[in-house]
Formats: structure tokens, C-alpha cells, sequence
């Protein structure tokens, strides 16, 4: 059974990302999810450029079949699109009106259970480890943090996208 996109049109941004396999599986939960675009920006891996790809053709190749391995095909059916100045971004996406929210625990996030989203709603996802960097941070509108349960501090991050994409497509528009 497939689902209505509803009205919400969600972009997801995942900054500075270092794993291709994140990046695959990311793709295709974006996909399954309706997400109208992924936005990979930073040092996050790429799917190869259809013009002017500035690596070189071995690098492509390698990086294609990492993200393939999760992706399996995702790449090909969701949109998305390769951007070398995150900032830039982030003030194009609030003058389209858009609200930019991090998924990142700090002193004013929000919990993601209790966010009512917007229509226009660009979800930003930082560095695996040390997360979303703090100038981006700062730059976004709200952070919404997943609440924890058990005694680790975070989950992955393809698996808190997968979260907020879901809370953000599906709960928040009931």
C-alpha cells in the first residue's frame, strides 16, 4: 500500500556525513519516505554528478558502489543534489520559506514528539560523531532532539533521520 505524500514538502540536508553506507541508506529511506529532496553538502559522499563531477573517475566509481550497497537503486529514483556551501543553502531554503530544524540535542531543543511541522520543513543532519557543527547549528531555526530511553547518548544517523522523517510526515500532519 502506498501513501499520500500529504502537503508537507520535506527536504533533508545531511552535512558533512563520512560514510557512503550512511549516505546510500539515507537516500533510500528518503525515498520510501516521500522526501522531496536530499541534499548532500560538505565532505558527505556523492552518487556520480551527471556533469562536472570534480573527482576523478576511480573515486566516483568506488563511492557509487558504497552507496549503492544500501541504497540499492535509491540513488537513481530520489531526487537529490550536491551543495558545496551549506550556509548559502540554509539562507535560500528560510527566503523559500522553509524553517530549517537540526536533528541535534542542545540546551533549546525541542523534542521531537511535541513538534508540530511545519509545511516547509528542511531537516539538517551533522557529522556522525560529533554531529551538527556549531556555526550551522546556530544558523537553523529550531533543533529537535529524539528523546533517549536507554543509556546511550544518540543513534545513528540515518536511523534519527529515519525518526524525524517519519514524526515529521506522518504523525505531525495528523
Amino acid at each position: 500500500m502506498r501513501y499520500s505524500n500529504g502537503m508537507k514538502q520535506l527536504i533533508i540536508i545531511a552535512h558533512n556525513l563520512r560514510s557512503a553506507h550512511n549516505v546510500g541508506s539515507l537516500l533510500r529511506t528518503a525515498e520510501g519516505m516521500g522526501i522531496s529532496e536530499v541534499i548532500l553538502s560538505g565532505y558527505t559522499p556523492f552518487p556520480p554528478l551527471a556533469s562536472g563531477d570534480p573527482r576523478l573517475p576511480h573515486e566516483q566509481l568506488k563511492v557509487a558502489k558504497l552507496i549503492h550497497k544500501t541504497a540499492l537503486g535509491a540513488e537513481n529514483t530520489q531526487k537529490w543534489q550536491r551543495d558545496t556551501d551549506v550556509m548559502s543553502r540554509i539562507r535560500q531554503l528560510k527566503d523559500d520559506g522553509y524553517t530549517v530544524a537540526a536533528l541535534e540535542q542542545s540546551a533549546t531543543s525541542v523534542m521531537l514528539p511535541s513538534y508540530a511541522a511545519p509545511g516547509k520543513l528542511a531537516i539538517m543532519l551533522g557529522r556522525e560523531v560529533e554531529g551538527v557543527e556549531p556555526e550551522v547549528l546556530a544558523a537553523c531555526d529550531v533543533h529537535l532532539e529524539i528523546p533517549m530511553f536507554g543509556s546511550k547518548e544518540s543513534y545513528n544517523v540515518v536511523q534519527a533521520a529515519a525518526m524525524a522523517m517519519y514524526h515529521c510526515r506522518l504523525i505531525a500532519n495528523s
